[in-house]
């Protein structure tokens, strides 16, 4: 979902999981501008375009909604990563692209990323399990594709993937947050850059060896 959510009259007529999809749009645009605590329900039906019953009608509450929505973002981040390391080809490469997801993901218009790394409601246990989520699936894609020629075993491997990603997070915003200064190709060849010296320290494993 990306683009800001347009107003639907409220007599339109929708399938379910569309008028679902709306009123997540809605509420992403809301939610960002105004954090968790300060939205209200009736700041997002009318976003939607939507009486507050209909909302209802598909999240009983507020914090249902925002679990909703982060749900559908965290999911998107993973899916870029996912997305990001399918077929490529080496470890520079996979490094590459498993860095620039991150910036995508944080440079999106949609601002689905202040969702996940800057929600006012990082302390709610469910919102938090859904964060933690995320990171962990995207650690567990990076382990198993950033390390698949560096012959570590498991333990090590996910450490690196720990890096990795944390690396890609913590420098993408930082470079949106602070104006993107420089430019996006730019960074994201720095960051991955500096991951893959470190990978290159382990060597490619062919044929039936294992690790030194």
């Amino acid at each position: 979902m990306t683009g800001a959510a347009a107003p639907v009259h409220r007599g339109a007529r929708l399938t379910r999981s569309a008028r679902r999809a709306q009123l997540l749009d809605a509420a992403r645009d809301v939610f960002a501008a105004q954090g968790y605590h300060a939205a209200a329900m009736d700041d997002i039906a009318e976003k939607a375009g939507v009486s507050k019953p209909v909302l209802y009608q598909h999240f009983p509450g507020k914090l249902e909604l925002y679990r909703a929505l982060l749900t559908t973002h965290a999911d998107e981040l993973v899916e870029r990563v996912r997305e990001a390391l399918r077929h490529r080809g080496d470890n520079q490469e996979r490094a590459k692209a498993a860095v620039a997801a991150y910036f995508d993901f944080v440079a999106d218009e949609a601002g689905s990323y202040r969702l996940i790394f800057e929600s006012d409601l990082r302390g709610e246990p469910e919102a938090a399990a859904v964060v933690d989520g995320a990171r962990m699936r995207c650690i567990d894609l990076v382990a198993e594709a950033v390390t698949t020629d560096a012959g570590l075993d498991a333990e090590r491997a996910r450490l690196l993937a720990v890096g990795l990603v944390g690396l890609s997070q913590v420098t993408a915003q930082y470079w949106l947050d602070s104006g993107r200064t420089v430019p996006r190709d730019e960074a994201v060849a720095l960051m991955s850059g500096l991951a893959w010296r470190g990978l290159a320290g382990y060597p490619l494993i062919t044929g039936e060896e294992g690790p030194g």
